[in-house]
C-alpha cells in the first residue's frame, strides 16, 4: 500500500474549509444565538428581580398598612367601646333621674289625691254628722232648744267684757237688733227672748225675729255695727274652711 500525500493534503484542506466553514456558518451563529438567549434571560432574570422586589415592597407596604389599620381598628373599637360605656351609664343615670322624678311627682300626685279623697270624705262625714245631728235634735222640744240656745247667748254676753258689750251693742238705741233662727219660735219663746236680750244689755232694745234654715242649729244675732254667729252653719263653715286649707297645703 502506498501512501498518498496529495490525498492528505487536500483531504486536510478540505477538513480545514470545512472546520472554517463550520465556523463560519454555523458555530458563531449559534454562539451569537446561545449569546442573545442568555442575554435575553439576563434581562428576563434582571425584569424578574426587579417585579420580585417591586411586590415585596408593595407586600411590605400592604403589612404596614394592615398593620396601621389594625392598630387603628383596635384603637377605634377601644374608643367605641368607652364611648359605649359613656353613653349607656349617661342613659343610666339618665334614666334613674328620671325614674326619681316620676317616682316624687307620682308619690305628690299620691299625697294630693289622697289629701283630697281624706278632705271630702271629711265633708262627707260633716254632712252626714250635720244630717244625723237634725234628726236628733228633732226629737228634742223646740222650747228646749230655744232654751240652750239663749243660755249660750247670755253666757257669751257675760263673757265680754263691758267694752267689747258697748261696742256690740252700739247703735242698738236707733237700729234693730234681728234674732235669726233656724226654726220659727213660738210667741212665748219670742217674748222671753226679747225680755231676757233687754236685761243682757240693760236697756229697752227693738227685736226682731226671722227663720233661715241653713243655719242648721243655733242663733245668729245682727247688731247694727256687728253679727254675733253662734249657729251650726258658722261653725260647719269654719271646719269646712279648716279641711279645704288642709288640702290646699298637700
Amino acid at each position: 500500500m502506498r501512501f498518498d500525500w496529495w490525498t492528505l493534503a487536500l483531504q486536510t484542506v478540505n477538513f480545514a474549509v470545512l472546520v472554517w466553514l463550520l465556523h463560519r456558518l454555523l458555530y458563531k451563529p449559534v454562539l451569537r444565538a446561545i449569546d442573545a438567549r442568555r442575554a435575553e434571560l439576563d434581562a428576563q432574570r434582571a425584569e424578574a428581580a426587579g417585579v420580585e422586589a417591586e411586590v415585596k415592597t408593595r407586600l411590605a407596604a400592604i403589612d404596614a398598612e394592615r398593620a396601621k389599620i389594625t392598630v387603628e381598628r383596635g384603637a377605634a373599637l377601644k374608643a367605641a367601646a368607652v364611648q359605649g360605656e359613656q353613653a349607656a351609664a349617661a342613659r343610666h343615670a339618665q334614666a334613674e333621674r328620671d325614674a326619681a322624678v316620676l317616682l316624687s311627682e307620682t308619690r305628690n300626685i299620691l299625697a294630693k289625691e289622697r289629701g283630697q279623697a281624706l278632705a271630702e270624705a271629711r265633708k262627707v262625714a260633716i254632712d252626714l254628722a250635720t244630717e244625723i245631728a237634725q234628726r236628733l235634735l228633732a226629737e228634742v222640744p223646740l222650747e228646749l232648744r230655744a232654751e240652750a240656745w239663749l243660755t249660750r247667748v247670755e253666757q257669751h254676753l257675760t263673757d265680754l267684757s263691758e267694752s267689747e258689750r258697748a261696742e256690740l251693742a252700739m247703735g242698738l238705741n236707733e237700729g234693730t237688733l234681728r234674732v235669726v233662727t233656724a226654726n220659727s219660735l213660738p210667741e212665748a219663746v219670742m217674748s222671753g227672748w226679747r225680755d231676757r236680750l233687754c236685761r243682757a244689755f240693760g236697756q229697752n232694745i227693738s227685736i226682731t225675729f226671722e227663720v233661715d234654715e241653713a243655719l242648721v242649729a243655733g242663733v245668729e244675732l245682727y247688731f247694727p255695727a256687728a253679727i254675733l254667729h253662734l249657729s251650726w252653719r258658722s261653725v260647719l263653715a269654719i271646719m269646712r274652711a279648716e279641711i279645704d286649707s288642709h288640702g290646699d297645703a298637700r
